[in-house]
């Protein structure tokens, strides 16, 4: 493969043009690159910080075969790659003096990367994490529900809203991918964290939406306090999310789970979401 074959650009606008239409055509398995790429689109190149992002795409013979971004300082993000595509992406971003702290992508292509990594450039790769991709089938609802009722967040959650976004954050052992308070403005702008509430108003789990691009939604975060875990709050509020994202006309509606995480991963089946893939992250 040539070194040719693969396309490098700081803009959004002629990364999207080249292979949007590319990833509209898998919306399951692009859903990360698809719901990153309409939040720079709609908020701007600085919406996961200062430093600008970075995109490409693998073409032959005028067809787009793969794609990848990265919003600096994080890891690269790429659609499914053949071993000698990410080979040959690793050698490209190697020479160009590329410096990545890690890879995230279905579990293959994560691990054919880090390899090839770590053979252009030396550094060891380290797993950070396993990831399963659900897609909903036919929601069911726990039975029965936890007492309370679930909730749109407002303007008067705000301070909730960051302060759980940062506890998820510390959670799941990854740095805020964005400013808490700005997490929190955008999605109560738009409606996209649900709390499931106690009978008295006090809110015990949350449950976030990204925004529907090519049909899909993916269901992210899902959040609930340690000291309240296991009395069916995640469950419910995933629910409620799950239903608002049906009833917005969401063809596909998605979510990850941690592996390391059986309890999750035994929930979402029980209300109706089924595996897709596996993806990996790994650091450098």
């Amino acid at each position: 493969m040539r070194p040719d074959d693969w396309h490098l650009t700081d803009h959004l606008d002629g990364f999207l043009a080249r292979a949007g239409e590319f990833l509209h055509s898998r919306p399951a398995l692009h859903t990360v690159p698809l719901t990153v790429t309409e939040a720079l689109r709609t908020r701007g190149a600085n919406a996961y910080g200062a430093e600008a992002p970075v995109f490409g795409w693998l073409e032959r013979a005028g067809e787009v075969r793969a794609a990848f971004f990265r919003t600096p300082p994080r890891r690269l993000n790429l659609t499914p790659l053949t071993p000698e595509e990410a080979d040959a992406l690793a050698a490209h971003l190697a020479d160009l003096g590329h410096a990545l702290p890690g890879v995230g992508a279905d579990h293959d292509t994560a691990t054919a990367f880090a390899e090839a990594w770590q053979r252009h450039t030396g550094a060891t790769p380290t797993l950070h994490e396993r990831q399963r991709l659900y897609r909903l089938g036919t929601l069911t609802p726990p039975e029965p529900l936890p007492d309370g009722r679930g909730r749109v967040a407002g303007e008067q959650d705000r301070e909730q809203l960051m302060l759980w976004y940062r506890e998820f954050a510390a959670a799941i052992g990854a740095g805020p991918s964005t400013d808490a308070s700005s997490w929190a403005d955008t999605r109560i702008a738009y409606g996209r964290v649900t709390f499931w509430e106690t009978p008295n108003g006090t809110p015990v789990s949350m449950a976030g939406l990204t925004p529907m691009v090519a049909g899909q939604i993916r269901v992210a975060p899902v959040y609930t306090p340690a000291h309240l875990r296991g009395r069916g709050y995640a469950g419910a509020a995933t629910v409620e999310v799950s239903r608002a994202a049906l009833a917005s006309g969401a063809a596909e509606v998605l979510l990850f789970a941690d592996l390391a995480n059986p309890t999750s991963n035994g929930l979402y089946q029980r209300i109706g979401y089924r595996p897709v893939t596996d993806f990996a992250v790994y650091d450098f």
